[in-house]
């Protein structure tokens, strides 16, 4: 779902980072997208279809998206066969997967111009969730309010945006996408690390930038009592040196060290933190 989203947005060509953002002919393409998308994710059990969209386990399955809940559209050769349902809001951050058969004591008897039906109430009841509704993986720029988000694109170089959304989005995991439609640049993550990156610009200010793809920064991040960034995400945080009473803390080089509160606007230039 959240693939799915950031290609739509192509954040890293266009800038966008919103649903409000896609034209009606690409929020449309997003169920078709998704459909693939899912089928190549688990090609070892989804087949393509040739009447419907899926054959997983010799069995004909149809895929229904739908940007509001209970939404999906049902076509007349679906009905009686399983239906994958999904949706997603980027807004609300969520997600929902689940499974049911298109009965006709599911379905709507009233269908619509192109003969397509809507599941009724025991439809709805009848669906076998899968996930409902989970956490998607976040996308902060939705978070930030209007000035912080003027800051963030203000910048004409790429580097200095990505520094910037470093330095105003803290303690939250930040996607790839997110940095992609910020930097809009082909080498975006060359943007966070060190050697010329955030890493090192933003270093004397105190920041410390922890990145998913290594064990001892989700577990620092765990010890500072953020949220430890995925595979793929990095978490900015600012930290001061810290005393054996603070309830959360992490030591870097012999020093203990904890996260900074807004009061706190000296900087202190932040540790060194070991990749391995």
């Amino acid at each position: 779902m959240r693939r799915t989203l950031d290609q739509l947005y192509d954040g890293q060509r266009t800038g966008r980072y919103s649903w409000a953002e896609l034209h009606k002919t690409e929020r449309t393409h997003f169920g078709t997208l998704f459909e693939i998308n899912l089928r190549r994710e688990f090609d070892d059990v989804i087949d393509e279809g040739e009447k419907l969209d899926y054959r997983i386990a010799d069995v004909d399955v149809d895929c229904k998206f739908s940007q509001r809940m209970n939404g999906w559209m049902i076509p007349p050769e679906a009905l009686g066969h399983l239906l994958v349902v999904g949706y997603v809001s980027d807004a609300k951050n969520e997600f929902a997967l689940g499974v049911v058969r298109a009965t006709l004591d599911h379905c709507r008897i009233k269908p619509n111009r192109d003969a397509k039906v809507q599941l009724n109430q025991a439809g709805r009841e009848a669906v076998r969730w899968l996930q409902r509704p989970g956490d998607l993986p976040p996308n902060v720029l939705l978070d930030c309010d209007a000035e912080t988000l003027a800051a963030i694109f203000s910048p004409k170089s790429g580097q200095k945006r990505v520094n910037e959304l470093l330095r105003r989005v803290t303690g939250r995991r930040i996607g790839r996408n997110v940095i992609a439609t910020v930097a809009q640049q082909d080498d975006f993550m060359k943007r966070v690390r060190a050697n010329g990156g955030a890493r090192t610009t933003l270093r004397p200010e105190g920041y410390v930038i922890l990145g998913g793809d290594y064990e001892k920064h989700r577990v620092a991040a765990r010890q500072l009592g953020v949220e430890a960034p995925e595979p793929g995400e990095v978490v900015s945080i600012r930290l001061v040196p810290a005393t054996d009473e603070d309830p959360f803390v992490a030591e870097f080089g012999g020093q203990l060290w904890r996260l900074a509160d807004e009061a706190e606007i000296s900087p202190v230039e932040a540790p060194d933190v070991p990749f391995k």
